[in-house]
């Protein structure tokens, strides 16, 4: 007989739960993430020009908080993402699961922090009494510091969530739980988007962005299909 062979009976109801919640949230975070950054954000800021993302942003108050509370709950659907991988894959390799979730708490935290800024680009152009020593031209410059910190907070955040997304599609692929074309699919994105955000913090110029392709397909794929289907979705090979 065979040792230290998993079986497909061996996938158990919290697993099957787990993989739910994944889906979920793989489509949720994906969703809400896409409003924030290409409409709540993306219709505002306007690069290289701080006077009309300020008014921009104090013209549209309401949908820059939406993108703030948006990106809010993102990082808590990471942070459940993060768990209900955890709870699937430990019984692969408990030590590689906890390490790759505890890469992805830090790109939560880091993802959160980075959000807090966007506050401090309200309270600059809030027009409080405090503010009266500076003119509008500096309080409109000293906002874009925070919509910049932002930014490069978030990406900052990608190599961290690339480099846990990196250690569990290893594990879904040891696994077999899902497809193997899939699950090195999602080793090869979530490579690309850790290096990717890595190489940015160096050139920030970058503007092709076309490492983000894979882990998006990877995500979508993932989503749908975790809440469509039921684990083991892959066919298990004997060891």
């Amino acid at each position: 007989m065979g040792g230290d062979k998993l079986t497909i009976s061996s996938v158990d109801e919290s697993q099957r739960r787990a993989a739910r919640v994944v889906g979920f949230c793989y489509l949720f975070a994906m969703a809400v993430s896409m409003f924030v950054e290409l409409y709540a954000r993306g219709h505002l800021v306007v690069p290289d020009n701080a006077a009309a993302t300020a008014r921009n942003i104090m013209a549209h108050e309401r949908l820059f908080r939406l993108g703030i509370a948006g990106y809010l709950l993102v990082m808590v659907s990471d942070a459940a993402l993060a768990t209900a991988l955890y709870v699937i894959l430990k019984r692969i390799d408990q030590n590689l699961a906890l390490f790759a979730f505890f890469l992805r708490a830090i790109e939560t935290v880091i993802g959160v922090v980075a959000t807090l800024n966007s506050f401090d680009v309200l309270r600059l152009l809030s027009g409080a009494g405090y503010l009266q020593a500076f003119t509008t031209d500096q309080l409109q410059a000293l906002a874009r510091i925070p919509v910049s910190s932002y930014g490069f907070g978030v990406n900052v955040s990608f190599v961290f969530l690339g480099l846990g997304s990196t250690v569990f599609g290893y594990l879904w692929l040891k696994s077999s739980y899902i497809p193997k074309a899939l699950a090195i699919l999602g080793i090869v994105g979530s490579l690309l988007l850790g290096a990717g955000s890595f190489v940015f913090i160096i050139f920030p110029d970058l503007t092709n962005m076309a490492y983000f392709i894979p882990i998006f397909l990877f995500e979508v794929t993932m989503g749908f299909l975790l809440l469509l289907k039921e684990l083991p979705i892959g066919q298990r090979e004997a060891a």
